[in-house]
């Protein structure tokens, strides 16, 4: 199975404080990661130096043996375009916009032709259980909805990684299980790695391996 992300020994200090300490981790293709801990035990940190957000104090972080870390920020800019989808908390929608908008502006970016769009943003709203909402204001959903487009979101252009910070954390049982199903599927049907904060461990019994944090370290 290809190995997708590799990270050894990953640091990063704000201030006196020690975010990350001695992280080191493997993603494969096809495979889901879940990080859990309490609050403050570095997750966050990690997610944000595994997408190339911000850059650790230490380490190494190698993607099929390309050195991650030597990538000038235009480099890393491009890589992080065409290898990742992130979902963040905050959701970061366009907030005017549709939600048809809000997943079609990517894929208008990448080229892709109108009817492929059109199929494609139908293909998503309908995993995430939202395809009437596709002509809704963003500004006008719920927090739990606007999250769920986040999530159809970040897979619009089929990136190889999800990178997803507490995905279900505004949704009602349902969602969050029809939102789980629809990663595993991704992860086996285009080889997705996917890498997911979560405090729930429902959510964290369908990845495939699960890093427990306390403190900036992986202690299990």
């Amino acid at each position: 199975m290809d190995i997708l992300l590799t990270a050894h020994n990953l640091q990063k200090n704000y201030g006196d404080y020690q975010a990350v300490r001695g992280v080191s981790l493997t993603l494969e293709a096809g495979r889901m990661l879940a990080l859990m801990g309490p609050s403050g035990c570095g997750k966050s940190s990690l997610l944000l130096i595994l997408g190339l957000l911000q850059p650790p104090d230490g380490g190494e972080y190698t993607s099929q043996g390309q050195n991650l870390l030597a990538l000038d920020h235009r480099q890393q800019a491009l890589f992080r375009q065409a290898f990742f989808g992130f979902v963040m908390q905050s959701c970061a929608m366009f907030s005017y916009s549709t939600v048809e908008e809000n997943l079609e502006f990517p894929l208008i970016y990448a080229g892709m032709p109108r009817k492929q769009r059109q199929l494609r943003i139908a293909e998503l709203l309908d995993s995430v259980n939202l395809s009437d909402k596709a002509q809704a204001r963003s500004n006008l959903l719920s927090g739990g909805e606007q999250q769920r487009v986040a999530a159809a979101r970040a897979l619009v252009n089929r990136p190889k990684v999800l990178l997803a910070d507490e995905p279900t954390g505004q949704l009602d049982s349902e969602n969050t299980k029809r939102l789980m199903n629809y990663f595993r599927k991704a992860c086996s049907e285009i080889a997705l790695g996917a890498v997911i904060v979560t405090h729930d461990p429902s959510v964290a019994d369908y990845c495939d391996v699960i890093y427990r944090l306390k403190d900036g370290q992986v202690v299990n």
